[in-house]
């Protein structure tokens, strides 16, 4: 997959693109309502002789338009978007810089030239894509804006048990540690990535040693409290149990951010530096305070004896 990252102001390095079929919209997760999307376009450009395409956008556009005081963080950060798609076997990938200046263009601008000038000639999108200044472009009007050049599909939305498989929810059901119920919406388990980074080295002195997760972007970290998780060393799987939060019972005031703290079972190995993935499998406790070290390990022993069993039910 050839990747284009393009500022609106410099378009000259897509003159000359192949006819293409391309989806569009800014898919944080790539969920299982953004693969549907994909998943068209790349049918419709088999289906017509056509490359494939994605366009997305970065940084969030609430970020800009600054409906967000903070740093936004993502289901899925721009690298890792990027390799999902990869994954879906599409050729191109538009990673459009989403600056004020962009939000600006009005709707025909944008269409001008992302679409016509980016020679689509079928545009894929969800029922709710808007896009040009205020969002005032929307797919009921892309056809007034088409000049005749290109098709369009809608995509209607996924619901799955009756609820609307969108970023909010899946991002809600993080927020609220929910992670065993996320790859229903999702289509696989939520996960990040990481470097393993030196920590206070207190879990090895109680006998439960830890990788100390530094994330490797702005990933939407699961509630505080005890997971079961698989991480990925080398190319290889291991279960554990990781705690995120503030170390309540050492801590006496906490930190701006929490720690991703992961004991593995049966590993026994120096991996600092090294770069990991965790899959947050299920949830199996808040965190909380405990009144003595003793305390603290019987209850690590406890959620270990959990994320086995969760790992092995039959």
């Amino acid at each position: 997959m050839k990747t284009y990252k393009v500022d609106h102001t410099q378009l000259e390095q897509l003159k000359g693109a192949p006819p293409t079929a391309m989806a569009i919209g800014y898919f944080d997760g790539i969920h299982l309502g953004h693969q549907k999307v994909i998943n068209t376009a790349k049918h419709i450009a088999d289906d017509s002789g056509l490359d494939s395409a994605v366009m997305t956008f970065d940084p969030h556009p609430s970020v800009v338009l600054g409906r967000e005081r903070t740093e936004k963080t993502h289901i899925t950060p721009i690298e890792d978007k990027r390799s999902l798609i990869n994954a879906m076997g599409i050729d191109r990938l538009y990673i459009v810089n989403f600056s004020r200046s962009f939000a600006s263009l009005t709707p025909q601008q944008f269409v001008d030239d992302f679409i016509i000038g980016f020679n689509v000639k079928h545009v894929i999108a969800g029922f709710d894509f808007s896009f040009g200044k205020k969002g005032e472009g929307t797919m009921e009007t892309l056809p007034f804006h088409s000049r005749n050049q290109f098709k369009h599909t809608v995509v209607e939305k996924v619901a799955i048990d009756g609820e609307k498989v969108s970023s909010t929810l899946i991002r809600s059901l993080i927020e609220s540690g929910k992670v065993e119920q996320i790859p229903k919406f999702l289509g696989r388990t939520y996960s990040i990535r990481g470097t393993v980074v030196h920590g206070d080295h207190r879990g090895k002195t109680i006998g439960f040693p830890t990788a100390n997760i530094q994330p490797s972007d702005t990933y939407q970290l699961p509630q505080t409290g005890v997971y079961a998780v698989r991480m990925q060393v080398n190319g290889e799987w291991y279960e554990g149990v990781c705690n995120v939060g503030y170390k309540p019972t050492f801590n006496e005031v906490n930190p701006d951010l929490p720690t991703v703290e992961i004991h593995l079972f049966s590993f026994d190995a120096s991996i600092y530096g090294e770069d990991v993935k965790v899959e947050w499998c299920h949830h199996i406790r808040h965190e909380k305070r405990f009144s003595s070290i003793d305390e603290l390990k019987g209850q690590i022993s406890k959620d270990i004896e959990e994320a086995t069993q969760i790992f092995h039910k039959t």
